[in-house]
């Protein structure tokens, strides 16, 4: 959307305010649309689908009438139904999301579980009726954490934490009838995937291992369908350690992830992966932009990719713990804390944030909210009024520009001297604003011509 605000030009002695197209900026409000209470389920792990219908869908690893975990449905505006709760001859504690197949069936995994407490594969219609289709014996795979993904073949994969023919972990193919192939068995050079594999444009899987690889600090692999694997990247903690989260590959091809710990400040990191298997840290969390991401990083309609931290932000309890985050960062880096969780409005989000038809972004914590059994959330995305010039004043070789501002936002001033530049170079540095209207000052001097605009910045 654009908004129309001005731009000041300066011409020898004479001053003019022109119209200009400018971008209009956005900002996030939380709502909180379910506080769980244990009853209802408690402690969703995982992130959250939109339906074919629009509905949410989701499940929580803890509560429901056994406590052993749901599978729920939640509209836009928070209308709240328990589809499923897990009896653990049916599956216990789902800590991954669920998968919307073809035939719009719902498919998902639990921990634990079954019929060896192994955990299990099961689809659920959207009107609540299980069919379990995997009991995990070990052998076969074991302590599923990750989501399905089906694949253009139309079969569906994924990943167990442990078990196989190494206890390490594999990697799984399922018809829709439940009919299960072990793809591969993770060994020392990459195991326990805690992430489910994503299917790249080129039809292989990328996923990655928790811990493994030539350093030890877990792995980034390509899969064939075929059951060929590639390990492309060993992590070596000071580029990050531990990734649990799942890859999204971006629009411009590359593949992006985080690690759960590692980077420069051991606090876990954001990177960004080419098919090559090179390697470029986006982000070191330092625990005041988070800490611990855990969650897959979604790409929304702006460009920027949008995830969460497990801890970090202002916010502490009063044993000292940092709640969490959602965050915003863009393909070349720049991380902005979009919410900082403070235990009421929900904590410790270890799921990722999806982005509903209607813009908005929708997520859960794994804690906080009313019961503190975790929540849903809706972050909506609230207009913010691009800044406008005010007035201007010139006096004795300096330059006075007020321009309109909303307290604790960002601005850039910036200017160029010419209507064929195209581009604007920053003048001074980043301002943020303390009041509804803030000044700069320009010490201009015999300039031909000067023009200035002020940029709202994320």
């Amino acid at each position: 959307m654009m908004k129309l605000t001005k731009f000041v030009l300066v011409t020898g002695c004479a001053l003019a305010m022109l119209p200009v197209a400018s971008r209009a900026q956005s900002g996030f409000t939380l709502t909180t649309l379910v506080s769980f209470n244990g009853t209802n389920g408690g402690n969703p792990d995982a992130e959250l689908i939109q339906g074919t219908d629009g509905n949410f869908y989701g499940t929580t690893s803890q509560g429901g009438t056994n406590g052993f975990g749901t599978v729920f449905r939640v509209t836009p505006s928070g209308g709240f139904t328990n589809l499923v709760c897990f009896n653990g001859s049916n599956g216990a504690s789902p800590r991954a999301g669920l998968l919307q197949g073809k035939e719009s069936l719902l498919y998902g995994t639990t921990y634990y579980g079954g019929t060896s407490n192994n955990g299990t594969v099961f689809k659920v219609t959207t009107n609540g009726l299980l069919t379990t289709l995997v009991f995990f014996d070990g052998a076969s795979g074991a302590w599923p954490h990750s989501k399905l993904v089906q694949g253009k073949d139309g079969y569906f994969y994924g990943t167990t934490s442990i078990g196989g023919s190494n206890s390490t972990g594999t990697a799984f193919q399922m018809t829709t009838i439940g009919t299960l192939t072990n793809l591969v068995s993770f060994d020392y050079q990459g195991y326990s995937p805690s992430a489910g594999l994503v299917q790249g444009s080129d039809q292989d899987f990328y996923g990655t291992t928790s811990q493994g690889g030539t350093n030890g600090f877990g792995t980034v692999f390509r899969l064939s369908q075929a059951g060929n694997l590639t390990n492309l990247f060993s992590f070596n903690r000071s580029n990050g350690a531990n990734p649990s989260a799942a890859l999204v590959q971006g629009q411009d091809g590359s593949f992006y992830g985080t690690t759960y710990y590692g980077g420069t400040n051991g606090y876990g990191t954001a990177f960004k992966l080419a098919t090559s298997g090179t390697l470029n840290t986006l982000v070191s969390f330092n625990e005041t932009n988070g800490a611990y991401p855990q969650a897959p990083l979604v790409q929304a309609a702006d460009g920027s990719l949008y995830g969460t931290s497990v801890a970090g932000g202002p916010n502490t309890n009063q044993s000292g713990f940092t709640y969490g985050t959602v965050f915003r960062l863009t393909t070349n880096g720049t991380l902005t804390t979009v919410v900082s969780f403070n235990g009421t409005n929900g904590a410790y989000p270890q799921a990722g944030v999806v982005q509903g038809t209607d813009g908005s972004f929708y997520g859960t914590t794994a804690s906080g909210g009313a019961s503190g059994n975790g929540t849903v959330f809706r972050l909506s995305v609230t207009p913010r009024p691009a800044p406008v010039f005010q007035s201007v004043a010139q006096e004795s070789g300096t330059l006075s520009l007020t321009w309109s501002a909303v307290t604790g936002l960002l601005y850039q001033m910036q200017r160029r001297t010419s209507f064929d530049q195209v581009n604007w170079s920053n003048f001074g540095g980043v301002v943020t604003a303390t009041n509804d209207t803030m000044a700069t000052l320009d010490a201009i001097g015999p300039v031909p011509q000067r023009m200035y605009r002020v940029v709202l910045l994320p």
